[in-house]
């Protein structure tokens, strides 16, 4: 898990060197920085898997018709007038 997490913020820290133009000296600060995200990228994971959404629960809403649809069916459905003489 550890070697996992190190291996992350080893990965970020080169995203932001690059992101940088590649600079000298500044591997610290990009540690640093890298480690910071990390922890914030675990934190919002953990406060996230806590609480579960009401997708998760499983309920499923059924989607309306198109108007066109339900005009269609409605007309379908009606018997005609008959044309007076």
């Amino acid at each position: 898990m550890a070697d996992d997490r190190q291996e992350r913020i080893r990965n970020r820290a080169h995203q932001l060197w690059l992101q940088e133009g590649q600079p000298a000296g500044h591997h610290e600060r990009h540690w640093h920085q890298a480690a910071a995200d990390v922890e914030q990228e675990d934190a919002a994971g953990k406060s996230a898997a806590k609480k579960p959404t009401r997708k998760a629960a499983g309920v499923a809403k059924a989607k309306a018709a198109p108007k066109e649809e339900a005009k269609a069916a409605t007309k379908a459905g009606k018997p005609k007038k008959a044309a007076a003489k």
